[in-house]
């Protein structure tokens, strides 16, 4: 604070202390706009406040901690409302807010248990607040306004308060209901994450049974043979009939062939051996099987085993 600041402060002060006479202090028709709310918190033995006739628009809040206030008049000025905290002032008995612009009370006021008068003539109160004053034009009517103006404001008060309960109640009602909605929305994501997982599991032991299975039979089922087409079926078939009907044949025939063999062999040899009594120079057929057979003799000579085996023959003969 500044010297000059200080110095107006001190000269209020004492202008202040000036006016006070004995418990009394009457500073109306000073042309206030505010109220010296720190000057007159430093004067407690002021009991009495007198503000009337003055340019009061509203009080501050800290107005409330002029709590040794015991008499209060506030007539005659400009006041639109009072401050909520203004049932602070328990100690006051006497409250003069004639013609002023009020149109409703805090809901504090129900706190002035001490209030015994009270004047609220020429406000443009509002309807229900105004049929509880009165006129004010004697002091039991102003003592009754006091008390009946009190006890509706507690009315207020109480209502207000059940109003706020309510309030609350429903706020925390919608946040317990918040609340609940968010449990059971984790706890359906944890369900939805529970079954998802067990769906999981159980795809993964559907698969491993099925390998598993697959597995075995590869393992117990041996090898297929390979299949025959029908018509590979019929071609092998008529080439097995043949083959045996084949050997049927040759077995029914090896004796005749065998027979045939010897007899043809049999006449060969009585040929060469009936041309060969004939002598080499025997015309007709004998001179061509005798060249023959000297033919095949030469040629079985040159095989030394085959000749081996005439020598044999020739010593016998």
């Amino acid at each position: 604070m500044s010297a000059s600041a200080a110095a107006g402060s001190r000269r209020e002060r004492l202008t202040l202390r000036d006016k006070l006479e004995g418990r009394e202090l009457d500073l109306s028709l000073c042309g206030l706009a505010e109220a010296p709310v720190r000057e007159l918190a430093e004067l407690p033995k002021a009991t009495v406040l007198d503000l009337s006739c003055n340019l009061l628009t509203s009080l501050q809040p800290e107005f409330s901690r002029l709590t040794h206030l015991v008499k209060l008049d506030l007539s005659k000025n400009q006041l639109r409302e009072l401050p909520a905290e203004f049932g602070e002032l328990v100690w006051l008995h006497h409250l003069d807010l004639f013609q002023n612009k009020l149109q409703s009370l805090p809901t504090s006021f129900a706190q002035l248990k001490s209030l015994k008068w009270l004047d609220l003539k020429d406000n443009p109160l509002e309807p229900a607040l105004a049929k509880v004053t009165t006129d004010c034009l004697d002091e039991k009517q102003c003592k009754l306004c006091a008390v009946q103006v009190v006890e509706y404001m507690k009315q207020m008060q109480a209502e207000e308060e059940k109003a706020q309960q309510q309030r609350l109640e429903k706020e925390r009602s919608k946040q317990a209901r918040k609340e609940a909605e968010l449990l059971r929305q984790e706890e359906a994501k944890r369900e939805l994450r529970k079954q998802q997982k067990a769906m999981e599991k159980e795809k993964r032991r559907r698969e491993y049974e099925e390998a598993q299975a697959q597995l075995r039979q590869r393992n117990e089922t041996p090898a297929p043979k390979p299949s025959v087409a029908p018509h590979d079926a019929v071609v092998g078939e008529r080439r097995r009939r043949r083959r045996a009907s084949a050997g049927r044949w040759s077995c029914r025939r090896v004796p005749a062939l065998l027979f045939l063999v010897l007899v043809l062999g049999g006449l060969m040899a009585g040929l060469v051996l009936y041309c060969q009594g004939q002598g080499p120079a025997s015309p007709g057929p004998c001179d061509h099987v005798n060249r023959v057979y000297a033919g095949i003799l030469n040629a079985l000579r040159q095989n030394l085993i085959f000749q081996y085996f005439l020598e044999i023959c020739h010593m016998h003969a």
